[in-house]
């Protein structure tokens, strides 16, 4: 596989293997692309737990236990801390 990472990339990937962390180039890109997989994976995870999140929602405005939107405001701004005045 060949990949163009162009300059600023490419010194990066070099100033690593330079540095003694890493032992190659190859070494470097591998650990990019594993921690490009775990974030790829968590928003995954994100996405499936919002969108549970808004079916449970649904699912109860539906059954018509949910706060109109003055009620919800009302209750936001109880659970929030005092404001001070200055």
């Amino acid at each position: 596989m060949n990949a163009n990472l162009g300059q600023v990339l490419e010194a990066f990937v070099t100033e690593l293997v330079d540095s003694g962390l890493y032992q190659s180039q190859s070494e470097v890109i591998r650990e990019g692309l594993r921690l490009l997989k775990e974030r790829e994976e968590l928003k995954k995870l994100r996405l499936d737990e919002l969108r549970q999140e808004i079916r449970r929602g649904s699912e109860q405005a539906d059954r018509g236990a949910f706060v109109d939107g003055p009620e919800a405001f009302r209750q936001i701004h109880q659970r929030r801390p005092a404001r001070r005045t200055a």
